[in-house]
């Protein structure tokens, strides 16, 4: 069973939500948060990455960041642009693009569930990506970014979800990108105890993005409860912030792949490789996607090709039969040496958010081929952790994203 609780919610007020509302830490390097933080004095960055605050002779990681960080957040507060809930509710979050809509439920998710494997995993984490969030958590007190979960339809919940989307919304706005972005409070008690004992028939939930936040924020509510072992369970810092959608809610795009050369191979040679394991055809000039799985299209030396994998290499496996698995098994590692995509300076990811044009811009500035992939599918994703098992680096690109600030969980 599933432990998601309602949770006394810090949000920015309705008429400063928008200016407040920011894209997760991780999608900026320094120079770039930097130059979005402009301007914007109310912008949730400004906490999320601190080191905007300071010139580039601070650190990322010093201590005076994490101290700036929980500063400005208690400063949003005492001056009125962050209000607390007197009363344990739950929230919807509905994100619109492009006139598709996805709807979750805000909540807190127990760490134990983490531990115990109830909350299931599709990737490895690095240790020193997670120790950033760690301290920022810690210092803060305050979980400030949610994780955003997956769960298996639930129509009770659905229910309870599209009758509070009748009320008024508590923030709604378009952000800079065109999304529309709503939030409305679940605060009758029994809608309440509905969505908790519904959650509690459910055996399997699933990280599909916030791998790294989910166990930063799991190894700050253990930390604590060394801290404090007379701890029953209860505290807030058992709990971290997620927002969970049903997987009818979600879209996956796909996460593409650029290459810089071809591993000493002229393009005859190189697709005479490919034609082992793959149908070959050139397609010409226009901008060519996959069409189904097992498929892939390529960009190389100016012209599209459909690569179609080969009924011999196709897998039953939750893992070797992903599209991303047949490309790295029989192109990237043996035809282009690329053994471990993690390090590899080789090969770069490009989210399908940018659209299929950044791949031909790619391989004419700094690239030689392009691969264009089917996107993963949440099923694929649902089995490979109920698995157990571990997706390859870059195999799903979630949108929308998930902004940060719009809700705070505060761990004591």
């Amino acid at each position: 069973m599933a432990v998601i609780k309602a949770f006394e919610c810090i949000r920015p007020t309705k008429e400063l939500a928008s200016e407040v509302a920011a894209l997760p830490y991780d999608v900026y390097n320094r120079e770039e948060a930097c130059e979005a933080v402009k301007g914007k004095k109310y912008s949730f960055l400004r906490i999320d990455r601190a080191e905007t605050q300071f010139g580039s002779d601070v650190d990322t990681y010093d201590d005076r960041v994490y101290a700036k960080a929980k500063e400005l957040l208690e400063q949003m507060k005492s001056k009125g642009i962050y209000i607390k809930s007197d009363k344990k509710c739950y929230y919807i979050y509905e994100l619109t693009m492009n006139g598709r809509v996805q709807t979750g439920i805000v909540a807190c998710a127990s760490i134990d569930d983490y531990v115990n494997n109830v909350i299931k995993k599709h990737e490895n984490t690095r240790e020193e990506k997670e120790l950033d969030r760690i301290r920022h958590v810690d210092t803060c007190n305050a979980q400030t970014g949610p994780i955003f979960l997956a769960y298996r339809r639930n129509e009770v919940i659905k229910n309870v979800i599209d009758k509070v989307k009748n009320t008024q919304p508590i923030f709604s706005f378009v952000s800079e990108d065109g999304i529309r972005h709503a939030g409305y409070v679940i605060d009758d008690e029994n809608d309440i105890q509905t969505i908790e004992d519904e959650f509690a028939k459910i055996d399997e939930i699933y990280i599909a993005d916030g791998h790294h936040r989910a166990a930063s924020a799991v190894k700050v509510g253990l930390k604590r409860r060394k801290e404090n072992p007379a701890y029953n369970g209860t505290e807030e810092f058992n709990f971290f912030l997620s927002v969970l959608f049903q997987e009818q809610e979600l879209m996956i795009m796909p996460y593409n792949r650029v290459v810089r050369d071809l591993n000493g191979l002229s393009e005859s040679e190189f697709l005479e490789k490919l034609g082992e394991n793959f149908e070959v055809s050139k397609q010409g000039k226009e901008a060519l996607e996959p069409s189904k799985k097992a498929e892939v299209t390529m960009y190389l030396g100016g012209e599209w090709y459909l690569l179609k994998a080969k009924n011999k290499i196709l897998s039953e496996d939750a893992v070797e039969g992903l599209d991303v698995s047949l490309l790295q098994n029989y192109v990237l590692a043996p035809i282009l040496g690329i053994e471990d995509p993690r390090t590899d300076h080789r090969i770069d990811f490009i989210g399908g958010i940018r659209g299929i044009g950044e791949l031909e811009r790619r391989c004419k500035k700094d690239m030689k081929v392009a691969f264009a992939m089917y996107p993963t599918s949440i099923s694929e994703l649902f089995d490979v952790a109920d698995a157990g098992k571990l997706m390859p680096p870059k195999s799903t690109w979630f949108e929308p994203k998930l902004r940060s600030g719009l809700f705070i969980h505060e761990l004591s």
